[in-house]
């Protein structure tokens, strides 16, 4: 059964010695990984107790990295301290952006193509 942390405590572990990053409302423990993450331990440091969600999904990491990711996983928020996840709807914000774009440009091009 996964472990449920409270907020306050994962607040508590910012430091080298010990860090432990929320992803997707989960909580992780990378304070042995900060050495070997390919981005820097600073890249780590910047989110070390809280919420990295955003961070760690706008880097675009591999299935590896995502794979690699639970054998550092300790435990999760409680209910009622968790956010509602975000990145099917920042999917979503790229899908509508890309089809208001072809839209646009399908316009302009039979506005231009049409007048001739």
């Amino acid at each position: 059964m996964t472990q449920v942390i409270a907020l306050e405590e994962v607040k508590k572990h910012r430091s080298k010695s010990s860090v432990w990053i929320i992803i997707h409302n989960d909580i992780y423990d990378v304070s042995k990984f900060l050495e070997e993450h390919p981005g820097g331990e600073d890249a780590l440091l910047e989110y070390a107790g809280k919420d990295g969600t955003q961070g760690f999904e706008d880097v675009g990491h591999s299935d590896d990295a995502r794979e690699l990711l639970k054998k550092f996983k300790i435990g999760t928020l409680s209910p009622d301290e968790r956010t509602k996840d975000l990145t099917q709807y920042s999917n979503l914000k790229w899908a509508l952006l890309a089809l208001a774009g072809a839209l646009v440009l399908g316009i302009v091009l039979k506005k231009y193509l049409g007048s001739k």
